[in-house]
C-alpha cells in the first residue's frame, strides 16, 4: 500500500483511512462487550477502550506497511 493515497486531489496518510477503519471497528468491539457485560471485569471502562482503539489502529498499520 502506498504510503500517502489521493482522495480529491489531496495527499492523505494511508494511516488515516486505516484509523478510521479501526473507529469502528473499536466500535462494533465496544459493543459487543457492553452486551455481554465483560466490561464488569475492567478496572477502567474508557482507558480500556482507549487501549483496544490503539491495538486495532497499531495492528491494521503493522498488517499495510509489513
Amino acid at each position: 500500500m502506498p504510503r500517502e493515497l489521493v482522495i480529491f486531489g489531496a495527499y492523505v496518510p494511508a494511516m488515516v483511512p486505516l484509523c478510521i477503519a479501526s473507529a469502528a471497528l473499536a466500535w462494533i468491539a465496544d459493543r459487543l462487550l457492553a452486551t455481554t457485560g465483560l466490561y464488569r471485569f475492567v478496572w477502567h471502562p474508557s482507558l480500556f477502550r482507549a487501549s483496544v482503539l490503539v491495538g486495532i489502529c497499531g495492528a491494521l498499520g503493522l498488517a499495510v506497511y509489513r
